[in-house]
């Protein structure tokens, strides 16, 4: 095989793919496949907003005839995938739902016995906001991004026309559930809406209806500014995201060649992706559907909650705590700022937010940490995709309440997950810290599994501390023209590169000397090239690399003579696998790192990111253990092969579902 990489994309794809099969199963509980079915859907539309224009600019820029391909191949897989959703749903969930007496209303006309019901909520409620626009009055409307249309084909005083109207399911619940004859019915509010056409157009004949939407780029064009209220800016180009470039027009495969051709002229869509959908749009919102029948959804976990003590900073001045959230609760975290509210010990506190949960704990913590006098500063990454107007927002609050505020460096985002406290007690600096693979929120950290290290080890905390007296500073890093080192962090635009190539190259030294050399590796994505090679060069020397990557992976496993000693594997389960672990041999003084760092060319060489060596003995256990209940898992596991393809781990023994033991293990730690 000359191919030394997977296609980025593609090999995305192949991971929703693998959520979609977890929709697929039996034995997933019922909501929990409609759940899955709609985060296939969320994930698609964030690939078109994202991946879709990056993808058609570069053809643009380059003229590469292999992009066009690519995107052939891409459309065709995504047309399957499309197919196999709605043989889930139709063929699978469907009839699931109606053995527990559920009719889920699709593909067909509101049944007769719910007119009644439905046509007074039309009446009451839908109707307020329901707005109807012809196609030759479009020249003020611009279809906002992702929500869902309907293109009517009319009849009027004989003529034919033809007009748009909004599917307000942004505004109302997508599905109208009701009880009739002893059945929960669920009715699409778009169906409801399909129903009552000739009350939206009295003087009209409705000829016929199909939903459409428009998908557009998501990307973000900031200047590389070092001027100006970044903030201010920042707003005014997520004023512009939901009228950026049309990546894909979805539209209902029964639509009319000439309707279709009629709509992309009125809305001028001539550049996007035409794709052909079914009749319902947004299927993400299956996702909220109502209903809550416990035993229909995976059985609950209560989150496990360490014992500390009444303090947590004494008892860090005795040992580290390494917290692996979703399996246990956050309350360790919460506690960990909100003593630092009240202590008047505390003198300092300096944290990094990427994504700020909606009513953030910790944010309001900080806020209340600067009005009872303590130096607070906080980096607060404004450039978060899809999350920038709430960082926003909270970064107002904050400056509001006397915090020093620093905002985003031009051209790189900082991605680290770290946290530093400092008490003045007996006339010296004492020092806490928290190290994580995952964003401080709350409520990402309920089903994102992650690892947060408490820790007051001088060495590692002094080192954070100038890496924050650096950020002050917002300035891109020079390392020509720098004094800052790490010895014990690996920080991205430092010496994370550096140590991982290093780490790396020590394996494949020690294999062609005949000693043991292993490489245990877990990310989210694997996607930049030297250390792929790298990897590939340690495999050929005969290192026993074991990867586990949840969704890009470019690396090609299994190929003789290039990685036939390297194995990919990939986890879906109830929870997102999140956490970033690396574990090197290392001559049999194991090197185990967590940090925020996939191994992409955006995090080694456009970000700042943290990882940190975890030295506590009962941690690095805890953590070994995790990794190999992860390489033992023969149910949520599938083998990524030198196809690309998601292979299922034959059961042999013991079936384990790794998510599931992971959470038996750390019950017994407490």
């Amino acid at each position: 095989m000359s191919k030394q990489f997977f296609d980025r994309d593609i090999s995305w794809l192949s991971f929703n793919e693998r959520v979609l099969s977890e929709a697929g199963k039996n034995e997933t509980p019922l909501l929990e496949r409609l759940k899955f079915l709609s985060i296939y859907s969320s994930n698609l539309d964030e690939f078109y907003r994202v991946r879709i224009p990056a993808l058609m600019a570069l053809h643009k820029i380059t003229g590469e005839r292999k992009k066009i391909k690519l995107l052939g191949q891409i459309k065709a897989i995504i047309e399957s995938q499309q197919t196999l959703f709605g043989g889930i749903l139709r063929e699978g969930i469907i009839p699931s739902l109606q053995r527990q007496e559920v009719e889920l209303v699709y593909d067909q006309p509101v049944p007769g016995e719910l007119q009644d019901q439905t046509g007074d909520y039309f009446n009451l409620t839908i109707a307020a906001f329901v707005q109807r626009i012809y196609f030759k009055q479009t020249g003020d409307f611009f279809p906002e991004n992702n929500k869902i249309y309907f293109a009517v084909s009319l009849l009027k005083d004989k003529r034919t026309t033809a007009a748009i109207v909004n599917i307000p399911s942004d505004s109302l619940p997508r599905f109208y559930a009701v009880r009739a004859a002893d059945k929960q019915y669920l009715v699409f509010l778009d169906d409801i809406i399909r129903g009552h056409l000739s009350h939206i157009f009295p003087q009209a004949e409705i000829m016929g209806c199909w939903s459409f939407k428009i998908t557009r780029d998501a990307e973000l064009d900031l200047l590389d500014e070092y001027e100006g209220d970044i903030a201010e800016k920042l707003e005014k180009q997520i004023t512009k995201r939901d009228l950026g470039l049309a990546t894909r027009v979805l539209y209902d495969g029964a639509m009319p060649e000439d309707v279709l051709r009629r709509l992309v002229k009125t809305l001028q869509l001539q550049n996007s992706n035409l794709v052909i959908g079914g009749r319902y749009h947004n299927l993400k919102d299956l996702g909220d559907i109502p209903l809550n029948n416990p035993l229909w959804r995976y059985g609950l976990w209560e989150p496990v909650t360490p014992v500390v003590g009444p303090s947590v900073f004494r008892y860090l001045q005795k040992k580290d705590i390494l917290l692996h959230p979703p399996y246990h609760s956050y309350e360790v975290v919460f506690r960990f700022f909100n003593e630092a509210v009240l202590d008047d010990e505390v003198t300092e506190i300096f944290v990094t937010l990427y994504r700020v949960a909606i009513d953030s704990r910790i944010a309001h913590a900080l806020i209340s940490a600067a009005h009872n006098g303590k130096k607070v500063m906080v980096f607060v990454e404004l450039m978060a995709r899809f999350d920038e107007a709430n960082n926003i927002r909270w970064a107002r609050k904050m400056k509001a309440a006397g915090i020093k505020m620093i905002y985003s460096i031009p051209g790189m985002k900082v991605h680290a997950k770290m946290a530093l406290i400092k008490r003045r007690q007996g006339g010296r600096d004492l020092y806490y810290g928290l190290l994580g693979t995952g964003n401080l929120n709350e409520s990402t950290a309920r089903f994102y599994t992650d690892h947060i290290l408490l820790t007051s080890n001088k060495d590692l905390l002094r080192e954070m501390e100038l890496l924050f007296l650096f950020l002050r500073k917002r300035k891109r890093p020079d390392k020509k023209n720098n004094d800052l080192k790490f010895d014990h962090l690996l920080v991205a635009q430092f010496n994370l590169y550096e140590r991982l190539s290093a780490l790396i190259k020590y394996e494949t030294r020690q294999a062609q000397m005949g000693n043991p050399a292993a490489i245990t590796v877990k990310l989210n994505n694997l996607e930049e090239s030297r250390l792929i090679k790298a990897l590939y060069r340690a495999s050929a020397a005969g290192v026993k690399i074991n990867l586990i990557v949840r969704g890009i992976c470019r690396l090609i496993p299994g190929v003789a003579g290039m990685s036939e000693n390297i194995a990919v594997r990939r986890i879906v389960g109830r929870y997102l696998e999140h956490g970033r672990i690396y574990i090197f041999h290392h001559g049999g003084d194991e090197q185990i790192l967590i940090g925020s760092a996939d191994w992409m060319e955006r995090n080694i060489c456009r970000r700042i990111e943290v990882c940190c060596p975890v030295y506590d003995e009962r941690l690095r256990s805890q953590l070994k253990k995790i990794i190999q209940l992860e390489l033992d898992d023969n149910l949520e596991a599938v083998r990524i092969n030198e196809f690309l393809q998601n292979v299922p781990v034959p059961v042999k023994g013991k079936a384990i579902a790794s998510q599931f033991e992971t959470y038996q293990l750390i019950k017994q730690y407490e």
